[in-house]
């Protein structure tokens, strides 16, 4: 959410970047905004003067009657009957005011960066680096639940009587090597400096519009029926929310925390629902990355949190890529984005696996959380977030470039402790011949 009073002085560059959103239809709520303002402060004015009048002449009633003037202090206790009467009038009106003004503001996009490309939808983002050589094995590699099956990990018939589809039992060593996964991810991340944390996998609503959109929220959130609840779809909502209506002392910033959770989301509109895979389902499991910082420093840990994902993925030797997400792929909230795309040796493309996500101040606005700096001012700081790592879908990204041409998949050194010591999984046989072997 942006500032109010950057509104008000700047609407030009604010209807601009509604325009790079490619959001025409929010335009009128600029002028709309302004309007209603303008209002308000008309109506606090003169409530203000009202007041003071008020005080005025309530002072003067005593020294009235004290003087013999009844006359004049019933007069003066009349005109303060109508200041109070009017005050009432506008005391009333103001909270609705403002009440409509900030419903269009949680509409209004943040101000992107200058540095984010400009297009209409994800058919524009820009690729930005690649790391690690993207191979083709001289084998035809099989569907991942395929690979799975293979190894006894996966049911998703059951899952889909017990759940429906989007659901997934997995089993056995795909079951360990999805722990494992997160386990390494939990001790990479505290290696790298950030503290570990496991927050409430539900938030109350005022949390929900604080760190996100409606349309994102309408899109993603299940809602507990009867209780002001809602299962996060990320860790990242419940970690910002920790921090609600808290004043942090500058010199404990930055925060660093990387947190894991579950992870529930309807994937309303979504498609690709798929009966027999684990691409986008509505139950995962992730590691994540979060960090609250001096506005001059979100930058900075902008590229930090991105390399990080980058460096786990290339630790596992999965080839990966950076893509800079244009404005009109940009959530609300975010000021600059970019995702971390896997290579799917099977698809012969990269895919997505996790998303870096510079917000500025707007999660800190909408939370009402500040920062008191040395000179004892209070301030907002940005936040920040980055998946480091979210299995089952970084399972399908590990078991098609780690899966040999007999069927077994390489464990790669750095989560061979987390696996028993295990340099390989074994299946039961050959998901790429079918064959057992």
């Amino acid at each position: 959410m942006l500032d109010i009073r950057f509104v008000r002085e700047h609407p030009e560059l604010v209807k601009e970047n509604i325009q790079k959103k490619f959001q025409e239809e929010k335009l009128l709520l600029v002028d709309e905004v302004i309007r209603l303002d303008a209002e308000a402060r008309k109506i606090q004015q003169e409530a203000d003067e009202l007041r003071a009048r008020k005080n005025q002449v309530s002072k003067q009633i005593g020294a009235l009657m004290a003087a013999g003037k009844k006359e004049e202090a019933e007069k003066a206790r009349a005109e303060v009957a109508d200041f109070s009467g009017r005050l009432s009038e506008l005391e009333a009106e103001e909270p609705k005011l403002q009440d409509e003004i900030h419903k269009r503001m949680m509409v209004i996009p943040n101000m992107i960066d200058p540095s984010v490309p400009i297009g209409r939808d994800d058919s524009f983002n820009v690729e930005n680096e690649r790391f690690g050589e993207p191979v083709v094995p001289d084998f035809e590699i099989p569907y991942h639940s395929d690979i799975m099956q293979s190894f006894g990990g996966i049911d998703l018939d059951a899952a889909g009587r017990v759940a429906g589809n989007g659901f997934y039992y997995l089993i056995g060593d795909i079951a360990r090597l999805h722990s494992a996964i997160l386990s390494y991810a939990r001790d990479f991340m505290i290696d790298r400096g950030f503290t570990y944390v496991i927050p409430p996998y539900m938030i109350r609503s005022r949390v929900v519009d604080g760190v996100m959109s409606f349309a994102e929220m309408d899109a993603m959130m299940y809602k507990i029926e009867g209780e002001d609840l809602y299962l996060i779809g990320t860790s990242e909502h419940s970690m910002i929310g920790r921090f609600i209506d808290e004043i942090l002392p500058a010199d404990k910033l930055p925060l660093t925390l990387s947190s894991y959770s579950p992870c529930f989301r309807k994937e309303k509109g979504a498609h690709g629902i798929e009966e027999r895979g684990v691409y986008r389902i509505h139950q995962f499991e992730k590691q994540e990355m979060i960090v609250v910082c001096e506005p001059e420093d979100a930058m900075f840990w902008y590229g930090k949190l991105w390399k990080n994902t980058v460096d786990f993925f290339r630790s596992l030797e999965i080839p990966v890529r950076t893509l800079e997400c244009c404005s009109g792929d940009l959530a609300d909230l975010k000021v600059k984005s970019c995702d971390v795309e896997a290579w799917s040796p099977r698809q012969k493309k990269y895919f997505e696996v996790g998303s870096c996500s510079n917000l500025g101040d707007a999660q800190a606005r909408r939370l009402k959380i500040r920062v008191r700096g040395a000179d004892g001012k209070l301030h907002l700081p940005f936040t920040l977030n980055n998946t480091c790592v979210a299995p089952p879908r970084m399972l399908i990204a590990f078991l098609e470039n780690l899966i040999r041409a007999d069927g077994s998949v390489r464990i790669p050194a750095p989560l061979r402790p987390y696996m028993g010591g295990k340099e390989s999984l074994v299946p039961l046989y050959n998901s790429i011949t079918g064959k057992r072997e």
